[in-house]
């Protein structure tokens, strides 16, 4: 029997084989193509049930497969999961357009959606009408049989080349080891990242230590290590992932990826790939993501110019520095934060063991949304490390199923990130519940000291959790428009919100206490931290707004002049850039979220969802932090409704009013230095 195959709730993980996968799609496929062929051939009229109902509710199992099957190739892959994913991609790009490009499918919804003003539909009704109309409209369904044919032929070919770029950045990271006998090498390294990088190397039967590509491994190297030569020389491995001209390179793929996606936008009457994209967002044209990109730039580039000459004569002062290189930022910015502040992650790290953190975040969910989370060992999970719950709110309504799985290990991409396995929906009085989870690549425990969190993966951890109450807490009818089924910059709002608690004195009380002592983080630190928040914003802001620029240029024009990755990529950067330029290193060929990820054209969403969490937040502070029914709010226009409704109504249904800039300028610190 194949277990994907049958009917399950909670993911079957210990049953499941990799030969299960591949006869599981084709099956699922199969019975979700006679699912599509009842709509079609249903003599009677079309109307919203038997067709916008029928297609919605159509190819759940297959929904299914999918879910268990990309996650695993993201948490817990292997080479043999990413041969079937190359082999099911594309049959999975070829069902897609059977369904979008079906004549007698698109002809039934769009008599449905020419008589939408006749229906009597509610707002979600209606949403999901658009939704459908579109979803066959901006795939091709207008568009004669010879550019149909052609669509198909990029849809196939891309997702190919994004899984394969994918391939290529998580096997250089695994590729790259930093192997070292002497110990002074490692000086400055906190006690914490010298016994990880130990325990790597015994893991790998080698002497000495070990230093990855891996988050918590190469981040700590980057901000305490003294050996300016080590510094470097993990900075240009990190930074030259896929860009060095062998089997592993990513530049063809990065052309061929803008350059189909500017032709399938072409071919869909777009002037590009982001009119296409941003057409479906909150920002709507490439010309406003422009706009907004530029002031943010203007507010923040003089600060950050400040911020950088800064740090460059500290440096100066403190060794010598005549220039301050890409692997000197964080060292020195790191050690003038100590100076400034009198602050580091090692003197805030005992405060966040990573069960406390967790636990801290459960409470934080339960003063607000009034949830109840009870860790559970009978549900079945992908990897020993994962952590199951149950989630029920105060009366013990079951809400959700949540899986946590927290540390980084070989077959698992790098970064943190939210999914799902089960989608939220209602239907013939049954109110399906979510199965969510969070992802992510934590410093893991060491033979003396438990996990304890740097303050980036504290709020890390919050603002993915934040994207898990927006999947747990869905209360829609349909299933596409469920949870994080919003527009894309509006989807982290949710999570980026929930990071503000980590820096307040009530939040951390909480739960940040000292993994041997169990004191409660000092005010003074909670004070540090406030102010730490504030520190190089400028640059950070920079950064950001260097990828949001980056991403626009890559789609936001015509990319089929563009031979060189490396050239366009320095021309992007050239408003934005503050460190010397490495020929060797490009980010373009290892930046995952706009080429194998769903963020092309859309990286400027997370300072645009920032606009939106600095003013929703600035609501909770007015009324206290965690007062009920600021949060009632939230829970009711924001993380229930998921995409059932424009998110600018959603959000003015919540705070009264649209968002506006100052709150985040005001958060940054950057009204007072612009």
């Amino acid at each position: 029997m194949n277990p994907l195959l049958e009917k399950f709730d909670t993911a079957p993980f210990s049953k499941i084989k990799n030969e299960h996968f591949k006869p599981a799609f084709l099956q699922a496929m199969d019975e979700a193509r006679a699912e599509i062929d009842t709509i079609t051939s249903n003599s009677e009229t079309p109307t919203f049930k038997n067709t916008i109902e029928g297609l919605e509710f159509s190819g759940q199992q297959l929904d299914r497969i999918s879910s268990v099957f990309f996650n695993l190739n993201s948490a817990e892959t292997n080479e043999e999961i990413q041969k079937i994913a190359q082999e099911i991609s594309p049959l999975l790009s070829e069902f897609s357009n059977d369904i979008t490009l079906n004549a007698e499918l698109f002809a039934r919804v769009k008599t449905v959606f020419e008589q939408k003003d006749n229906l009597d539909l509610t707002v979600e009704q209606l949403t999901l009408l658009d939704k459908k109309y579109k979803s066959f409209s901006r795939n091709g369904a207008n568009l004669q049989e010879e550019k149909k044919k052609r669509l198909r032929e990029i849809d196939a070919e891309l997702s190919k080349l994004k899984l394969k770029f994918g391939e290529n950045v998580l096997a250089e990271t695994n590729k790259y080891e930093m192997h070292l006998t002497d110990e002074s090498e490692l000086d400055g390294l906190p006690v914490g990242a010298k016994e990880m990088a130990a325990q790597l190397a015994k893991s790998k039967d080698k002497n000495g230590w070990l230093i990855t590509l891996d988050y918590p491994s190469y981040i700590p190297s980057m901000k305490y290590a003294k050996n300016r030569e080590l510094r470097k020389e993990l900075s240009m491995a990190f930074g030259s992932k896929s860009f060095k001209g062998d089997e592993l390179d990513n530049q063809e793929n990065v052309l061929k990826i803008a350059k189909l996606r500017h032709e399938r936008a072409n071919l869909l009457g777009y002037k590009t790939h982001a009119h296409f994209v941003l057409e479906e967002r909150m920002a709507e044209t490439p010309e406003k993501v422009h706009e907004f990109l530029n002031e943010l730039l203007e507010k923040a580039k003089p600060a950050a110019e400040r911020e950088f000459e800064q740090v460059e004569d500290f440096a100066k002062d403190l060794d010598g520095i005549d220039r301050l290189e890409k692997w000197d930022g964080s060292y020195y910015s790191e050690k003038l934060k100590q100076q400034l502040l009198d602050l580091d992650d090692e003197k805030l790290k005992p405060y966040f063991k990573l069960e406390n953190v967790i636990e801290g975040v459960f409470k934080v969910a339960e003063k607000l949304f009034d949830l109840q989370f009870e860790e559970v060992f009978d549900i079945d999970k992908y990897h020993e490390e994962v952590k199951t719950f149950r989630v029920y709110d105060n009366e013990k309504n079951f809400i959700s199923i949540f899986y946590a799985d927290f540390h980084p290990r070989k077959g698992k991409r790098g970064g943190a990130w939210m999914t799902s396995y089960k989608s939220q929906w209602k239907r013939e009085g049954e109110n399906v519940r979510p199965h969510i989870s969070n992802v992510c690549n934590f410093t893991p425990s060491t033979e003396t000291k438990p996990s304890l969190l740097t303050f980036n993966e504290v709020t890390t951890l919050f603002h993915e959790f934040g994207h898990g109450l927006h999947g747990m807490l869905a209360n829609t009818t349909y299933p596409s428009l469920s949870g994080t089924s919003v527009y894309w910059d509006f989807v982290e709002l949710p999570s980026q919100v929930m990071e503000n608690w980590c820096y307040e004195k009530e939040a951390l009380e909480l739960f940040a206490k000292h993994y041997e002592t169990g004191e409660v983080i000092p005010m003074d630190l909670i004070q540090k931290i406030k102010e730490s928040a504030t520190f190089q914003e400028g640059m950070a802001t920079l950064r950001q707004l260097s990828f949001g620029l980056l991403d626009m240029s890559w789609h936001g024009a015509d990319p089929s002049n563009i031979t060189d990755v490396k050239a366009h990529e320095t021309r992007a950067f050239e408003g934005t850039d503050l460190y010397p330029e490495r020929k060797e290193t490009c980010m373009s060929t290892a930046f995952s979220h706009i080429f194998q990820g769903g963020y092309s054209s859309g990286y400027y969403s997370y300072k645009w969802a920032e606009v939106l969490d600095a003013d929703a937040f600035a609501y909770f502070k007015e009324n206290g932090i965690f007062n009920k029914e600021v949060a009632n709010k939230f829970k009711a226009h924001v993380l229930s409704k998921g995409g059932t409704e424009k998110p600018m109504v959603l959000y003015k249904r919540f705070r009264g009013s649209e968002p506006k800039i100052e709150a985040l300028l005001e958060r940054a610190g950057l009204l007072k230095i612009s």
